[in-house]
């Protein structure tokens, strides 16, 4: 994989202090899964009585791992749960071999911590195509069992990066029937990012006491309005994975209908979502893509998703360049319903375009401050309907070729 030195100027800070969640411990280890000597395995232990929800990419290319969470996701058991991930490798496009090598590490795991096999859950990210050295994983199982800690989510954010800059985590408590509860999780992704799911990994976890079916409703529909509005270069990875376990550690019950719960996992899901675009590859600016006036939120989507991977769109906001012309262009190919004579655009706070036509307001100077700033408002507005929506990206630099044509070295 590329190696990557600099830290993407819209990183935060610092990572942030996660809270403990109850019933869920984690360690890492340094498998030497693709490069020595690099902490690339996490695994994540889950008490007896959680139970675990997922949503994951709808590539036809999907690798191993993915096919055998999605076998056994919607699996119920009073037994805990275990999920191990190892980065470097995907373990895709790799035939029987990626199944005997799934086969392998959840064996290990299971027999490792007393579980049924079903309830072993895994992640591969890394490069596609190569064969997985399951049996440096396998190795390394009796170590990561032993050093199994609740305060070791950070290093667990760590150990799942591959062309990431910076370890990516989000949390929030919420009161809730009586009682607090907490959500903590972590995510990797910063290239091969667009829908269907979040193309990135992503672990999320929570003390609520909750039913399976309730837990899988609040996923896909909070995945759906934040994983599933993000792009950096438009491609769906072969491995993307979400999963999420509720230990109910807190003894406080949530089901589906609990609104305040449903807002605090969605504000979890768009930080880290946000965080992936932050890190897109190369990327320096985050841009939010605002369509409103659509004849349907469908088509509403379809215009800012065209909008936001549109290359020349990305490149002219990688030069800070207004070209307000591109961003029609997107729109025209888009295929969803659209009025040159209605539509209006706007950089931020600055009207560009109104009725078809160039604000009479609008001034070069005034676009081009919009687009130099780290990040960066892009508003439509079709004048055709009530449907609206919102995706999240970044620009397209350089640094996203460097990388990516590195890659493999």
């Amino acid at each position: 994989m590329a190696k990557i030195t600099e830290r993407s100027p819209l990183a935060p800070e610092r990572f942030p202090d996660l809270p403990v969640i109850r019933g869920v411990r984690f360690a890492t280890a340094a498998a030497g899964v693709r490069y020595a000597g690099r902490t690339d395995v996490m695994l994540a232990q889950l008490a007896p009585g959680s139970v675990v929800a997922g949503v994951f990419t709808r590539s036809t290319t999907r690798a191993a791992p993915v096919l055998d969470c999605q076998r056994k996701i919607a699996m119920e058991s009073d037994d805990g749960a275990a999920i191990l991930v190892n980065s470097g490798n995907a373990n895709a496009f790799t035939g029987r071999a990626g199944d005997e090598s799934v086969t392998a590490v959840t064996e290990a795991v299971a027999a490792a911590m007393d579980l049924p096999s079903e309830r072993v859950f895994t992640s591969s990210t890394g490069v596609i195509g190569e064969r997985l050295p399951h049996a440096r994983i396998v190795a390394k199982v009796e170590e990561l069992t032993g050093a199994l800690d609740e305060g070791g989510i950070a290093d667990a954010a760590h150990a799942i990066m591959t062309t990431d800059t910076f370890p990516k985590g989000a949390s929030a408590k919420v009161h809730v029937n009586g009682g607090d509860v907490t959500i903590a999780g972590i995510a990797k992704g910063s290239g091969m990012v667009a829908p269907d799911m979040a193309t990135m990994l992503v672990y999320v976890f929570t003390d609520a006491a909750m039913r399976r079916d309730d837990l899988q409703s609040l996923v896909s529909a909070a995945a759906d309005r934040t994983f599933n509005c993000i792009t950096v270069d438009s491609d769906t990875s072969t491995s993307d994975t979400l999963l999420m376990g509720a230990t109910g550690a807190s003894g406080v019950e949530v089901t589906a209908e609990d609104t305040a719960f449903a807002g605090a996992l969605e504000e979890v899901f768009r930080d880290l979502a946000h965080q992936v675009v932050k890190d897109g590859e190369g990327a320096t600016k985050f841009v939010t893509v605002e369509v409103t006036g659509a004849e349907s939120d469908d088509d509403a989507r379809t215009h800012a998703m065209a909008i936001a991977n549109s290359p020349l769109v990305k490149t002219a906001i990688a030069g800070e360049d207004p070209n307000w012309g591109r961003i029609v262009m997107a729109i025209g190919k888009s295929g969803a319903a659209a009025d040159r004579d209605r539509l209006s655009i706007r950089f931020g706070d600055v009207p560009v375009a109104e009725h078809g036509w160039v604000a009479e307001s609008y001034r070069e100077e005034m676009g081009a401050a919009q687009m130099q700033k780290p990040e960066i408002t892009i508003g439509v507005d079709l004048g055709l309907g009530e449907g609206r929506a919102t995706v999240w990206t970044c620009d397209l630099t350089h640094g996203y070729i460097a990388i990516n044509a590195d890659y493999r070295s």
